[in-house]
Formats: C-alpha cells, structure tokens, sequence
C-alpha cells in the first residue's frame, strides 16, 4: 500500500487541518463551514458539525451571503466540486489590491479645486 502513495500522491496535503475548522467553497458558489474529519487523493472531504452558508437567491445577488445558515451535520464534499479548502482561525481579510480607489479620491480633488480656483486670474 506505501508503495501506492508513493506513486500517486495526493495532489493537497491537509493533515495539518485535520479536527480544524476549515471553510470549503464549492463550484456553483456554496460554502460550507465545518470540523474536517478527513480526505482522500481526489481530495473528497469529510466534514463534521456542517453548516452551509446561505446565498441571497432571492435578492438577485447570488454571491452575498443573507446571514442564515443550513446545520448539515456529517457529510462528504466530491472533490471535483472543492475549488478552495481555508483553515476559518488565522483567516483575515485583506483590502483588494485590484480595486481602484483613486478615481475616488480624484473625483473629491477635481471638486474643491474648482470651488477655490477662480482667485488666480
């Protein structure tokens, strides 16, 4: 059997995670928090004390969580719909690099700008 995962190792290594809190987001925009209990080489997850985030469906917006929750309990994630497994303490949220604020801020410029200019003709 050693010689097995030697051959094929799995392609996520996360015995550092096992009896953590993790958060697992799924393809089709689910995320489900729970205590991982364990996986395999597809990377199918076993989660204990489950509880599915829910989507603001209703509201047209499919991405932003509404604040309920679904308690799901012991259940299994198919590793092909696992896209990101993230421990939940030690997790913090960082500003986006990729927005840009400064059309913001030059907007806020262009305007007292154009209330004090006329003195300098």
């Amino acid at each position: 059997m050693a010689a097995l995962n030697k051959k094929n190792p799995s392609i996520l290594n996360l015995t550092n995670l096992l009896d953590t809190k993790v958060r697992i987001s799924l393809t089709g925009g689910r995320l489900i928090i729970g205590r991982l209990r364990g996986y395999d080489q597809l990377v199918n997850i076993v989660l204990d004390e489950a509880v599915e985030k829910m989507r603001d469906v209703e509201g047209g917006d499919f991405y932003a969580l509404n604040g309920m929750e679904r308690t799901i309990g012991l259940c299994v994630c198919r590793g092909t719909q696992v896209c990101l497994v993230q421990p939940v303490e030690g997790r913090e949220e960082i500003e986006n690099p990729f927005v840009d604020n400064d059309d913001d801020e030059e907007e806020e410029e262009e305007g007292e700008e154009g209330e004090g200019g006329g003195g300098e003709s």
